[in-house]
């Protein structure tokens, strides 16, 4: 079958045939992949950063995010049957620790990842065990179904608290930002406002529904938003991975107001904790993943219900060995999601 592998330690990822799995564990599925979409961290990988030198141990097949059909399962497989349409919760749980004996599995204490601690998606056949596997309702097209995992970011990051009525800033329009503007305005916010530097993306988040897109660049974001509400915003969604758009975007929120934050930023950074949290009383969320699977369920619904619209952030689909041509989109920054499809 056609892989694509990180083989060595450097830059880059090779296409090349790979032997089929032919085994199952009890409780692992195959699963034929019919869509895969690219992400940040797919990114990260093939440009070999410091992140990706620590964490990934070549030779690897990466990639996480797809929608494929069920042909084979392993004997004590119950969830799931042959001929099921299913996408992958990411985050591989333990399902015996404290955190997945409490509900919490997203942040197992012996996580594993597809695509990076073990081999991943970008292929026509991959073993992925059933506990994290989604059946998605029917009326989800393929396209949209393979995009699920980081759609269920943008749920989580956004409805970690009550947005009915409130006033929201979302630093950051990549396709997890743009995917949060819908998810706000679904969710019943009075007014979202997006803070972009990109032309491309401040396009595509007035096209996904912001109300107000702001460029930081050539408008002061805190004099902006203060003009705008009076009171600053209730809630800061920060999706930027940036030290400057969360400082700023702290400083947006009301006094007692909330801040979720989902964005990477790579290491230590220095920020006023006392005059930009404490002394004015925000409540901070730190978010990783999607809770399991609450908000796959809710991701599901968003989607058959047709309340979040994700062909306006789905900007390409490509054949699966066109797969450099999507690589070259993301590195360039010329597009919103890429999907390639194996079909």
């Amino acid at each position: 079958m056609k892989a694509i592998l990180k083989e060595n330690a450097g830059p880059g990822f090779i296409m090349k045939e790979v032997d089929k799995p032919q085994k199952l564990g009890p409780r692992d599925v195959l699963v034929k992949i019919r869509r895969a979409s690219i992400c940040g961290t797919d990114v990260h990988i093939y440009k070999w950063d410091e992140w990706s030198q620590s964490r990934i141990k070549p030779p690897l097949i990466v990639g996480h995010e797809m929608a494929g059909e069920v042909v084979e399962v392993g004997e004590a497989v119950t969830q799931v049957k042959v001929g099921d349409l299913v996408s992958a919760e990411t985050h591989i749980p333990c399902e015996h620790c404290y955190q997945c004996k409490t509900g919490r599995m997203h942040v197992c204490k012996n996580l594993e990842i597809l695509g990076v601690d073990r081999n991943g998606v970008f292929t026509e056949y991959a073993v992925i065990p059933e506990t994290v596997l989604w059946k998605f309702s029917k009326e989800i097209p393929l396209d949209f179904a393979s995009v699920m995992e980081p759609f269920g970011n943008a749920i989580h990051t956004a409805l970690v608290t009550d947005l009915t009525g409130k006033k929201v800033l979302i630093t950051g329009a990549g396709p997890i930002g743009l995917m949060a503007i819908q998810v706000a305005k679904a969710a019943g916010a009075s007014l979202v406002i997006t803070s972009e530097v990109d032309p491309l993306r401040i396009k595509m988040a007035k096209e996904n529904g912001a109300d107000i897109v702001i460029d930081p660049t050539k408008q002061d974001l805190i004099k902006s938003v203060y003009t705008i509400t009076e009171d600053g915003v209730d809630i800061l969604l920060e999706m930027s991975g940036n030290k400057k758009a969360l400082e700023d975007g702290l400083k947006c929120v009301t006094m007692g107001g909330e801040a979720s934050l989902l964005g990477i930023f790579g290491g230590s950074i220095d920020i006023n904790l006392d005059s930009l949290v404490i002394m004015r009383g925000i409540t901070v969320y730190g978010i990783t993943g999607r809770r399991m699977f609450d908000t796959w369920k809710v991701a599901d619904e968003l989607l058959k219900s047709k309340k979040v619209d994700l062909s306006k952030v789905v900007t390409h689909v490509i054949p699966f060995d066109e797969w450099e041509k999507g690589f070259e989109l993301m590195l360039n920054k010329k597009c919103g999601k890429v999907v390639l499809n194996l079909d």
